[in-house]
């Protein structure tokens, strides 16, 4: 896991194929390397041994209810915001098997689960999924009870972030204070400039490793013109965010909203699918299951993804406590943007947007919080 700190770093340029060399150092370091890659229609994370994977010149459309992949005007490898999956599925893991017992004579005897594994190296990461993880860390290892195959995992992982060069329509980072430029939580950053034949990265360094890593590679000191280039690759995807939400004193104006009637006029609409929990990077909503064999001779303990709109997740003895999509709306975006703050010092959202774009009916939670919270949200009109 990379450091936090935000300090003056020394800043060089990659030429494209150094990142490949970065891909085959890490490899032979013995990380499982990550990217994004195209897989299923959209850009998702995969295991990544080429920079032949990543979706060079792709990008995507990204609206309330609406993915779609598109082709650039130039041949940019990280011309795209965020897809469905975050580092959670990774460092969180959708299915997880706690503990597993076998049937001897004596009765059962626990087998741990001893294999451990390889350290991940994220690359492509965004501010947004870096602030999500910072967000995960303090849930899962900053209390008394610390998840242990959480810790393990986030603790050898490295990252390699990328900085946003432009903004899908459902990104709302900026005015949640997480991005679009990385400013900590990273081992390596780099920012992608592409200008007609000319394609290079600027690196710098968020982390010892980091450091370590860029020394091996092959790399130039980054001039004062490639500066300002990466600087306006940034600001272009500040400037073209058009949602926003005003977080000012936003927890406490969503204390005061409990009856507010736009629950009611939201839940008409929401199917309780629970797609935006599951492609949320923060939600760590899980349960737990036990398994045996039709023989009885082996047992586990499984954890798996749950979510708070799922009506068995808050049952009790005598049925659920949130049995209506009113209810269980209520609960998700009030946890969010108002309790998720009393409970861990931060929102509990990133802006990422994906909740926005995978929602099947198109739910914008922007227009939600502007309409039971009030202050301005900013949404632009869209057609599909």
């Amino acid at each position: 896991m990379s450091d936090h700190t935000s300090t003056s770093r020394q800043r060089v340029t990659l030429a494209p194929p150094v990142l490949q060399q970065m891909i085959d150092v890490l490899r032979a370091d013995g990380y499982r390397v990550i990217g994004p890659v195209v897989g299923n229609g959209a850009i998702v994370y995969d295991d990544l041994a080429s920079t032949d994977q990543l979706p060079a010149g792709q990008t995507e459309r990204q609206q309330p209810g609406l993915y779609r992949l598109m082709p650039r005007e130039d041949q940019a490898w990280f011309g795209f915001t965020v897809g469905a999956h975050s580092l959670k599925r990774f460092l969180y893991p959708p299915v997880t098997r706690l503990w597993r017992a076998e049937k001897t004579n004596a009765g059962f005897t626990l087998v741990p689960e001893v294999e451990m594994p390889s350290p991940m190296a994220f690359i492509g990461v965004r501010a947004c999924e870096i602030a999500a993880a910072r967000i995960l860390d303090t849930v899962l290892m900053g209390g008394a009870h610390v998840d242990p195959l959480y810790k393990q995992l986030r603790e050898r992982s490295l990252v390699v972030a990328v900085n946003c060069g432009m903004a899908a329509s459902t990104c709302f980072c900026a005015s949640m204070g997480t991005g679009p430029k990385v400013e900590s939580g990273f081992d390596v950053a780099l920012t992608e400039v592409v200008r007609g034949d000319v394609h290079y990265f600027v690196a710098e360094a968020g982390s010892e490793r980091g450091r370590t890593l860029l020394a091996r590679l092959t790399t130039t000191p980054a001039t004062p013109e490639q500066l300002a280039c990466a600087n306006e690759v940034v600001e272009q995807a500040a400037r073209e965010m058009g949602r926003t939400v005003n977080i000012d004193g936003l927890s406490a104006r969503m204390a005061v909203c409990v009856d507010h009637p736009r629950w009611e006029a939201v839940a008409r609409r929401c199917l309780t699918c629970a797609n935006c929990t599951l492609v949320c990077p923060t939600c760590f909503c899980a349960t737990i299951e036990d398994e045996t064999d039709l023989t009885g001779a082996h047992a586990s303990r499984v954890r798996k993804w749950d979510s708070c709109f799922t009506l068995d997740f808050s049952y009790i003895h005598g049925g659920s406590v949130r049995p209506s999509p009113y209810a269980r709306y209520r609960q998700w975006l009030m946890h969010k943007f108002g309790t998720w703050k009393e409970q861990f010092g931060t929102y509990g959202c990133v802006g990422c947007g994906r909740c926005i774009t995978w929602c099947p009916v198109g739910i914008d939670v922007t227009e939600e919080v502007r309409a039971v919270a009030g202050s301005a949200v900013e949404t632009p009109v869209e057609t599909v």
